[in-house]
């Protein structure tokens, strides 16, 4: 019983691999039961075994891709301490995504959406985890600032994501990524210009926040 257990599980976690990597090599137009199996080197028929279908197992590749990156993510912005410096360390995510991929998985599965109520709705889900770790990660950063009131964190956050979906999906027709490369270079010197918005405010009755 063990053994088999053990068999199941290592079969999962190669389809779940597989799919991934045919998700980036082919997009999800090309991706099927048969080719993430011929990738993972088992019978197509084990895809709807063991997820009942293609999109779930999109999905699971998905969300081990996401949980992986929010806990690398996670540690990366947790030093940052002013906006210059959450500019940098965004700017170092943006290019480990696109190195690795990543972004290029979220949004194949956003395209695929469009026409796809169901998993539209399971992309919501997984999207709100984000709306959250940018939020957390702003209001950290400049909560309680002038910039703050005018700019909510969770404002900011929603327009950080629809952001960083757009400049990587441009990013397939910039081939050297000059532009894109210039959008965060424009960011990095906006950020010192911001910094007595980002200071902030002292509370009623003259106490520091």
């Amino acid at each position: 019983m063990v053994g088999k257990q053990q068999s199941g599980a290592e079969t999962r976690d190669r389809l779940i691999r597989a799919a991934g990597e045919s998700l980036l090599a082919e997009g999800y137009a090309g991706t099927s039961a048969r080719t993430i199996a011929r990738a993972a080197g088992v019978n197509s028929a084990l895809v709807f075994y063991h997820f009942g279908g293609v999109d779930p197992l999109l999905l699971a590749a998905l969300d081990r891709a996401s949980e992986q990156r929010m806990t690398t993510y996670r540690e990366a912005v947790a030093s940052a301490r002013n906006l210059e410096e959450l500019v940098e360390v965004a700017t170092q995510i943006y290019r480990t995504d696109i190195a690795e991929g990543h972004i290029t998985m979220f949004s194949e599965l956003v395209g695929a959406s469009i026409a796809r109520p169901e998993l539209r709705e399971e992309i919501v889900k997984r999207s709100e985890p984000w709306i959250d770790f940018v939020e957390t990660t702003l209001d950290r950063v400049i909560g309680g600032s002038a910039l703050a009131k005018l700019l909510p964190p969770r404002d900011l956050a929603y327009a950080a994501i629809t952001f960083y979906l757009g400049v990587n999906l441009f990013t397939h027709l910039d081939a050297d990524r000059s532009r894109t490369e210039a959008l965060f270079s424009l960011a990095a010197r906006v950020a010192p210009r911001a910094r007595l918005l980002t200071l902030r405010l002292p509370r009623r009755g003259g106490r520091d926040a």
